[in-house]
């Protein structure tokens, strides 16, 4: 049985790069970010006949619980115009743009709380502002929810601090985060699929391979194209879906061409022909 696997998989490739068919968008990396609120509450004080008759006029009346009041992120650095986006102003716009909402709601690759972060750009200005120094700098916000397979994008503005829009779709498949591509690793070295790119890897090192932390990846993400595919991975591009090219570190490339990993329904397949 091994092989048969080896004799698909276990092709250890030296070089750079591998030339994939099919249509694939390259990985993405994403920023991570982080959303949370501080509470306070306020009390009183007063002598000792004030409070013996706040005593008396409060009996039987409920308590007022303490008031909750939310931070506005910190300013930090903050860029002009059209330059790149600070660290400061990234961080910024990822905690206004997961909103409580959609922090409890969502859903991330590894089944956690909240949605997946995948990036953050600088938004293109509105029609009416083109050439117009003192407009707002905006970005956009992407994140992806595996609870129901949604790409949400927000565009705040940074001038405000706002969420002036909020896009869902479904169906649409932009670059893999590092996050993903490290959660496909995982998949795939627990799967029995798995097993020709641990006996490459122990060929090459003479070590077992247990963690995607020994390997460099690279990854592309995967659209099911109709009679190209085993029914497991029929539901690609509408479910995310990754072929990884793993590399030993310090080591050659290994061939996993075959091997395409659903992160949304967390199973793997093997591609025919």
């Amino acid at each position: 049985m091994r092989n048969i696997v080896h004799r698909h998989l276990g092709k250890v490739v030296a070089g750079a790069a591998l030339a994939v068919a099919g249509t694939a968008v390259m990985v993405g990396v994403t920023l991570p970010g982080t959303a949370g609120a501080d509470d306070t509450a306020g009390g009183t004080a007063g002598g000792g006949g004030a409070q013996q008759a706040a005593r008396s006029a409060g009996e039987g009346q409920a308590a007022v619980p303490p008031g909750v009041v939310e931070q506005a992120p910190a300013q930090g650095e903050k860029g002009t115009g059209r330059d790149p986006l600070t660290e400061d102003e990234m961080k910024r716009v990822e905690r206004i743009a997961l909103s409580r909402q959609l922090r409890s709601s969502g859903e991330d690759v590894d089944g956690g709380r909240g949605p997946q972060r995948l990036g953050v750009d600088l938004a293109e200005p509105e029609a009416g502002e083109l050439g117009d120094a003192k407009a707002p700098r905006r970005a956009e916000v992407s994140f992806y929810d595996y609870r129901d397979d949604t790409l949400v994008t927000r565009t705040v503005n940074l001038d405000t601090g706002k969420v002036e829009r909020t896009a869902s779709q479904q169906g649409v498949q932009p670059p893999l985060s590092r996050d993903e591509a490290t959660e496909a690793a995982r998949l795939l070295i627990a799967d029995p699929l798995g097993a020709g790119l641990k006996a490459d890897y122990k060929d090459a090192t003479g070590k077992e391979l247990t963690s995607p932390d020994q390997l460099l990846l690279n990854s592309m993400v995967y659209r099911a194209a109709p009679g190209a595919q085993p029914a497991v991975l029929d539901q690609c591009g509408e479910h995310r879906c990754v072929r990884l090219f793993p590399k030993v570190k310090n080591g050659p490339w290994i061939d996993a061409r075959s091997l395409v990993v659903d992160l949304s329904a967390r199973k793997v397949g093997e591609l025919t022909g």
